[in-house]
């Protein structure tokens, strides 16, 4: 795990803080299917990075290999949740139908 990988209870920690944005880069149907609270969607099919909200931004897709292809274009305030909302299922977090 590198620096910028955060596990899902970090992640969830963190969303309690200002500033603090999570962007999802499944693509709108799954996004619409299951959701974490207060994501937004940015699908890595059309992804750009110069269009990331400010704040701490956070990158999750539905396994972590798409936020992590995702981070691999954005710069170094740019974190990603290792697992995706597969491990934030298998930690007993929340999400949103």
């Amino acid at each position: 795990m590198s620096g910028r990988d955060l596990a899902p209870a970090e992640v969830a920690e963190l969303l309690g803080q200002p500033g603090v944005v999570l962007v999802d880069v499944r693509e709108p149907a799954e996004f619409a299917a299951s959701r974490i609270r207060g994501a937004i969607n940015m699908p890595l099919s059309s992804f750009d990075p110069a269009l990331l909200p400010a704040g701490r931004v956070i990158l999750h897709c539905g396994v972590g290999k798409r936020s992590a292809m995702a981070l691999a274009h954005c710069g170094e305030a740019v974190s990603h949740m290792e697992g995706g909302l597969m491990a934030w299922h298998a930690a007993g977090l929340p999400v949103e139908r």
